[in-house]
């Protein structure tokens, strides 16, 4: 199993979690975070670092999310490893309760 980060992150991009990654396996996208999943060990110390509640163990991944499951192991193979918390986006305190955010992903 893996963690994954759903829509939530989008244009919010909050980097709390990486920086309690002990296996670095989160990527940077231009305005999302995911997770590597064969780098991932499960160990869920990312889910309560995250302000807007976008990280799950993947068996936990709402149905409604579950396209992210693929989304991040695909991002996770073109997108840069992060591995230090970053200040978020200005406006991410707009955004991190909005839904239906796949539209404005960033590739």
């Amino acid at each position: 199993m893996t963690h994954v980060v759903i829509e939530s992150c989008i244009k919010c991009k909050y980097t709390d979690c990486v920086d309690v990654c002990p296996v670095d396996c989160f990527r940077e996208g231009p305005n999302m975070l995911v997770i590597e999943p064969d780098e991932c060990i499960d160990c869920a110390v990312c889910i309560p670092e995250c302000p807007v509640n976008a990280i799950y163990a993947e068996e936990d991944v709402p149905e409604d999310q579950r396209q992210f499951i693929a989304l991040n192991a695909e991002l996770s193979q073109g997108w840069p490893s992060i591995t230090r918390m970053k200040p978020h986006p200005e406006d991410a305190d707009e955004w991190k309760d909005v839904r239906d955010k796949l539209k404005y992903l960033q590739r």
